[in-house]
């Protein structure tokens, strides 16, 4: 069975996951759309107050909060901006065997591309990728602002807040580098739109969490990680770093919230968190074929995705480590094998269960703590002087 093709044992939802026509029936979006610069989402959570204030209830999230204060930075005097960068030099190391599928392989509509084409599709995928990453920032700092006014915990609306300045700086960033290291950014792709706007949209608290926290902010994490292992540029390797370090106790603030509230659902509730979760999974999933990309090279888009679709397993290294800290972090809430283990089932078909003995991020953040390190090694440093 190829990737293409849909398995016939799975709910009519899910049977076509991989299907051309759906993904592709999500690009399908009016001019009106593309151009707009205002985008409305209904958002249909009530605003909670609490008249509780007794700080440190919940110790793990108060924790956090207390490290979040102390690994502040400013994306302005943080980071050197006077650094010039080469867009063709961002991604330095290659992979020579997804090189030659797409550059030899007879069916690729890469096929027998040159060195000057390829090296632009290189750029784009950098200027595609980092665009992304500045939208879904903005659909963060959106949804954590929204946990603030409806979560019912003081711990969580403390150390939520703090997130809320985190976002705005990773927004402002990556806006900045696209601006003016790169030429210029692409618009929020479909699939990413969609996602940010069912999280938004939806009135229960726990799914802003779900689905920004742990989904969106986890996918995102192991992007950034698996970028910074591939630059050497050294403006994008510490901005990264230090967005890295943020995205750790986001990650870390939605596993150690959800933990509590899973706990008392019930098998119905907990199955409509695995569906959602499986459906970001998908669209988080099909937002790196960056059909945007194709568009703008004047690739066929249509054969392109069906030919990233089929890739042999041993070339899909990137879109499976994508989901290195949302399965592990899946199995931490008790997702994974809740009721007849629906959503390991699922990671299964994708190809992604392989993650869900790695590290969790309820405590994994300690080791991304950038602005901490960087503080003490100065001081090091200092000493030694």
């Amino acid at each position: 069975m190829t990737a293409t093709e849909p398995r016939p044992d799975l709910d009519p939802r899910w049977a076509d996951m991989n299907s051309v026509d759906r993904i592709m029936e999500v690009q399908e979006i009016s001019d009106a759309e593309r151009d707009e610069v205002i985008h409305v989402v209904e958002d249909n959570s009530d605003a909670i107050f609490t008249w509780n204030y007794e700080k440190g209830e919940r110790a793990r999230l108060n924790k956090l909060y207390e490290k979040a204060k102390t690994s502040q930075w400013n994306g302005e005097t943080d980071l050197d901006w006077s650094i010039e960068v080469d867009p063709t030099q961002i991604l330095t190391i290659e992979d020579p065997n997804e090189n030659a599928w797409f550059r030899e392989n007879p069916d690729s509509p890469l096929y027998k591309m040159n060195d000057e084409e390829y090296s632009r599709i290189a750029v784009e995928g950098v200027n595609w990728r980092l665009s992304q990453f500045m939208h879904g920032e903005q659909g963060a700092l959106l949804c954590t602002a929204k946990i603030v006014e409806t979560v019912p915990w003081i711990d969580a609306k403390y150390y939520a807040a703090t997130q809320v300045v985190d976002e705005a700086r990773h927004v402002e960033v990556f806006a900045k580098y696209l601006d003016t290291k790169l030429d210029g950014e692409y618009p929020i792709n479909p699939h990413l739109k969609m996602l940010l706007d069912d999280i938004i949209n939806d009135s229960r608290w726990d799914i802003t969490y779900l689905g920004m926290q742990i989904m969106v902010e986890g996918l995102a994490l192991a992007a950034f990680g698996f970028m910074h292992g591939l630059t050497e540029e050294p403006l994008l390797k510490k901005l990264l770093r230090y967005v890295m370090s943020d995205e750790a106790r986001h990650v870390a603030f939605g596993v150690l919230s959800l933990q509590e509230v899973y706990e008392s659902l019930s098998h119905n509730e907990i199955r409509e968190r695995q569906e959602f979760a499986f459906e970001a999974a998908l669209r988080m999933r099909d937002r790196f074929l960056q059909q945007e990309v194709w568009e703008r090279l004047d690739v066929p888009v249509r054969p392109m995705v069906e030919h990233l679709l089929n890739q042999p397993d041993d070339q899909k290294e990137f879109q499976r480590l994508l989901f290195s800290k949302i399965v592990p972090n899946c199995k931490k809430l008790g997702l994974l094998d809740a009721g007849d283990g629906w959503l390991r089932d699922r990671f299964t078909d994708i190809g992604v269960i392989q993650f869900e003995d790695w590290a969790d991020t309820s405590e994994e953040f300690l080791e991304f703590d950038a602005v901490n390190q960087d503080a003490e090694a100065a001081a090091k440093a200092a000493a030694t002087n």
